[in-house]
């Protein structure tokens, strides 16, 4: 059985990415395929139930922020962990380049506009950690500009936490070869190669860079009130276990409730 590997990233933990291994799968192993798809079945149903029971106490929000390389797995993620809940309750938004409007406003504006309302849940594919990923990889404003981004994450994360917003953020950890095998994959893919831009390729010539950029982003943004989750990645069936238990056992521990019905509820025999 491979060494226990740390998921959840203790604050104050420095990360170094080359201790975790994406290939990493817990106690289970390729045989163990099936029993795990099943559990993830088992546990959407719990997601479900929690996520009524969210909407119908209305005391929180459950922000989930999904960051990781190009083919981690994002859109998978989404479409196989969430697919049980009620789409009215739950909304994803996509961060790409800022838009014009965007620019003319502080890094936060367009995210403190797509935060989920209490009742609900929100997904972030990409989030406003781009703004100490691929600004500071590309050059694209000053060291002293990002650098002093992640203290302005940690206030803004830890005031939405103090107004009821619950935050999961998982980085989707892949291995610089499963990209390129996914990468092959997409090219002969009819469904998905006519989306494919050879600026996928360029951007694996900053791999490094990149992996230095997350290790310094969930080193200085792990906290109390927003913990960063290292999600072993490479085998797909394990990403989604890890995913689906957190966000399960985490509604679990808010010990929501059901209103109360209200005083004038009629007896059923009442309601013909």
């Amino acid at each position: 059985m491979a060494k226990k590997q740390p998921i959840l990233i203790e604050p104050g933990t420095k990360v170094k990415l080359k201790d975790f291994d994406p290939g990493y799968t817990g106690e289970y192993d390729e045989k163990d395929k099936d029993k795990v798809k099943e559990e993830i079945e088992k546990l959407k149903e719990k997601m479900a139930k929690l996520q009524n029971l969210l909407y119908a106490e209305n005391k929180h929000a459950l922000l989930i922020v999904l960051q990781g390389m190009d083919a981690c797995g994002k859109d998978g993620t989404i479409r196989t962990v969430m697919s049980g809940v009620n789409p009215q309750g739950c909304q994803v938004t996509s961060f790409k380049v800022p838009t014009e409007e965007e620019k003319e406003h502080d890094f936060l504006w367009r995210i403190h506009k797509a935060l989920p309302a209490k009742g609900n849940i929100g997904i972030f594919n990409r989030s406003h950690y781009e703004d100490v990923l691929v600004v500071r990889v590309h050059n694209l404003v000053p060291p002293e500009v990002w650098k002093e981004r992640y203290e302005m994450i940690n206030d803004f994360e830890k005031t939405i936490a103090k107004n009821g917003t619950v935050i999961l953020k998982f980085f989707l950890h892949i291995s610089k070869e499963e990209q390129a095998e996914r990468f092959r994959e997409r090219v002969l893919d009819p469904s998905k190669n006519w989306k494919f831009s050879m600026g996928d390729l360029k951007e694996r010539e900053y791999w490094n860079m990149y992996m230095e950029a997350f290790e310094d982003a969930i080193t200085k943004t792990s906290t109390k009130w927003a913990p960063w989750y290292i999600v072993p990645s490479n085998k797909k069936w394990f990403r989604n276990l890890v995913i689906s238990k957190t966000i399960v056992e985490t509604l679990e521990g808010l010990n929501m409730k059901y209103p109360p019905p209200p005083k004038d509820l009629p007896k059923p025999e009442m309601i013909l």
